[in-house]
This record gives structure tokens, sequence and C-alpha cells, in this order.
């Protein structure tokens, strides 16, 4: 199993609107591919920034690029991101999954 792990960050202020975004598109998306296994999302915030770290996991590394395309070492990026992402697209790792 891979793990890809984005992380990425918005301005405080767009931090509910980015997360429901994430929850109505992304998470759908992800679902709907198959050989995605599961994901995990976490946010944390401070006075200025709402950080986003995505684990999503799938059954090898040809699903993700199924997923991905082929530039399966970048984030994944959809276009409404650029107004929200300081950051944008992210940064992102792929890691293998050797125990749960």
């Amino acid at each position: 199993m891979i793990a890809r792990i984005w992380e990425g960050k918005t301005k405080i202020e767009f931090s509910d609107t980015y997360t429901q975004l994430i929850e109505e598109r992304d998470i759908l998306d992800y679902r709907k591919t198959e050989g995605f296994v599961k994901l995990t999302f976490l946010k944390r915030s401070d006075e200025e920034f709402t950080y986003f770290k995505l684990l999503t996991f799938w059954e090898d590394l040809d699903v993700v690029k199924n997923f991905t395309g082929p530039n399966f070492e970048e984030a994944t990026a959809y276009k409404d991101d650029k107004k929200y992402l300081v950051d944008w697209p992210g940064s992102i790792i792929h890691c293998e999954v050797f125990a749960e």
C-alpha cells in the first residue's frame, strides 16, 4: 500500500471555505478512484493560517498514477485551489506503508 501525503495552507479567513471545498469535491473525487483505500485529513490553525495535511492510501503506485496522471510526484491541484492556497499547489510525498 502507498500513502500519498499532501500539505498546504490557507489564510485563516479561508479555512472554513476551503475545508468545505475539500469535503464536497476532493474527498468524493478520491473515493471514486478504483484502488483508493482510505484517507485521513488533518488541519490546524494559528492566528494567520490554517495548515492542511492529507494522507491518502492507495493499493499501489500504479493506482496513484491512474488518479494523478503522469506527474504523480506533483500535487494534484484543482482549479479553485489557487484562490485559497498560500503555497499552491503544496507539497507531496509518497511512502510505502509497511505496517498498520
